[in-house]
């Protein structure tokens, strides 16, 4: 699935062409993804201006509006959907669901497995926050209130394992299956360590190093495990890179012990004894 690095390297990638330009019509190819998509949307988008293309935890922000409309389109990619620009007069593929008509292009979505979702908040931009699916999402991990103090009070009580911890979106967002194991890596943390059995000093390695990671991994164009490509087409590049993530059996990178791989919470965990406790 997608998270939030290859999410914002997609919405870098297409706010240039979408920022500034009026839609022109809408395509709703299936009634339903995830979530049915509002039918309401061809006929309120035609005419809007988009203002602005931002991100919220792994959501794509469209802001739209023109008289009488302002809202915001809300996108998620699910597990193996892409957001595309196509030729206007380029047929749809089997899986292509949705359109947003521009003058001289269309952001095609293609979604196989129908997990991604297509939806629409009304009113000003700082209303998206309040649609249900993003009202419960947790602290933007780049952002300036991401702090030491904050992720030591707020973990500081539970008891499972770090790193399934680190990805519960509710406490923060975007932080994925590889970028946790590749976060607590780097931190030297252990993914099995419980979260309140770490100092408030080991959270200060694992701040910056969640922060580095990710910001790597938008830098490498995130990373494509699965189906996920750019909105151009290329392939993310940051597993390349990893230290652990899928190198169960290999060499540590840092120490030269073999990296071990377990299962936590249905997902598998790779790390280093000799490096991470």
């Amino acid at each position: 699935m997608p998270e939030l690095p290859e999410v914002e390297v997609c919405r870098r990638g297409l706010a240039p062409e979408l920022e500034g330009a009026q839609i022109r019509g809408v395509v709703i190819r299936a009634p339903k993804l995830r979530h049915e998509i509002p039918r309401e949307l061809i006929a309120l988008l035609p005419g809007c201006r988009i203002v602005a293309v931002r991100r919220r935890a792994k959501y794509l922000l469209i802001d739209c509006e023109r008289e009488g409309v302002e809202g915001t389109l809300i996108i998620h990619l699910g597990m193996s959907g892409n957001l595309r620009f196509v030729p206007r007069d380029l047929p749809p593929a089997k899986h292509d669901h949705f359109d947003l008509v521009l003058s001289n292009l269309i952001l095609r979505l293609a979604d196989p497995r129908r997990f991604g979702a297509v939806l629409w908040q009304p009113g000003p931009p700082e209303a998206a926050g309040l649609h249900p699916l993003l009202a419960t999402q947790g602290m933007e991990p780049l952002s300036d209130d991401f702090t030491v103090n904050w992720l030591f009070s707020a973990i500081s009580k539970r008891s499972g394992p770090i790193k399934p911890t680190l990805m519960d979106s509710h406490l923060v967002v975007g932080i994925g299956n590889i970028y946790a194991s590749e976060s607590l890596f780097r931190a030297g943390i252990s993914p099995l360590r419980a979260a309140n059995r770490i100092s408030r000093a080991r959270y200060g390695l694992l701040v910056p190093a969640i922060r580095e990671t990710l910001s790597d991994a938008i830098a490498a164009g995130g990373s494509s495990i699965r189906d996920y490509v750019h909105s151009d087409g290329g392939a993310g590049c940051f597993q390349i890179q990893a230290g652990v993530y899928d190198r169960a059996g290999l060499p540590c990178l840092r120490c030269g012990g073999l990296v071990r791989q377990v299962r936590q919470a249905g997902r598998s965990t790779y790390y280093c004894a000799g490096c991470q406790h």
